[in-house]
């Protein structure tokens, strides 16, 4: 699933190409995905206007109008493709916003979990799936100080926090575990028995992680492409994801893995001790 430094890839692709650019139309060649596509709001409101700005929350794209704006989800698989001369569709595309130049934006979506959601109102992050979403993972509001609090009372795991979208957006199961082994904590540990300068720790491993994925556009596994139809790099850098039974690259021991909530956690049992 694209995680944050995947989605902020493509709104950073995408946005100088779009911003200024008015809606001409829309082609539907499916009309449900996770959720029915708006088709006639999007066909009558969203259809004219002027693109503003292309924003992020979470792994939500806000693509910002006069009045409103449409919110888009990859999903499990998703992508939006700039295209300056569209080819013919191809079975997975399922949407295309036509601008005014003659280029158009594509959603590619084979397993069809992304979302085409319309909001009349701005700021679009009062839609009512954003409007209750966590702290943005490289914004000033995530600071140990913050992330001390919202883990206050929670009887949950680091790895399960970072990956709680009402506490921390963007993280999923591949960041969360690079996050865990940045900050030399391990991903099961309780948070309740995280101190202050633990979370700085996860602080510096979030933004350290984060924005290294980012410069390398993301981490393609198997599906992800960004705007332009290509694959992130971000996996070769990998330190413990998908790296179980080799050894780690900081300590020399085996890197292992754990099933929690039927996803794959992966950690370095020499390096990652649970605190007592």
């Amino acid at each position: 699933m694209p995680e944050l430094p995947e989605v902020e890839t493509i709104c950073r692709g995408l946005s100088p190409l779009l911003v200024g650019k008015k809606i001409d139309a829309w082609v539907f060649r499916r009309t449900q995905l996770r959720w029915p596509i708006p088709v006639e709001a999007l066909n009558q409101l969203a259809t004219g206007q002027r693109i503003l700005a292309l924003q992020r929350r979470g792994k939500y794209m806000l693509l910002v109008l006069q009045k409103g704006g449409v919110i888009f989800h990859l999903g499990m698989s998703g992508v939006l493709r700039w295209l300056d001369s569209p080819p013919p569709a191809g079975k997975h595309d399922h949407v295309d916003m036509m601008l005014s130049d003659g280029s158009c934006v594509r959603l590619q979506d084979p397993r069809r979990f992304g979302a085409i959601l319309w909001w009349p109102d701005h700021p679009l992050s009062d839609h009512p799936l954003l409007a209750h979403l966590g702290v943005e993972p490289l914004s000033d509001a995530c600071n140990g100080e913050a992330l001390l609090e919202l883990a206050a009372g929670r009887r949950v795991s680091l790895r399960e926090f970072l990956m709680d979208s009402h506490r921390v957006v963007g993280i999923g199961n591949i960041y969360a575990s690079e996050i865990c082994f940045q900050a030399a904590l391990n991903p099961r540990q309780p948070v309740a028995g995280l101190t202050l300068s633990h979370w700085q720790r996860v602080v510096a491993g979030i933004q350290q992680v984060l924005s290294a994925a980012i410069q390398q556009g993301g981490t393609t596994l198997k599906d992800y492409r960004n705007q332009e139809g290509r694959p992130g790099y971000f996996q070769q850098q990998l330190q413990v994801y998908g790296r179980a039974g080799q050894p780690c690259y900081r300590c020399g021991g085996v890197v292992e893995t754990f099933k929690q909530g039927g996803r794959s956690g992966y950690f370095c049992p020499g390096c990652q001790i649970i605190l007592k």
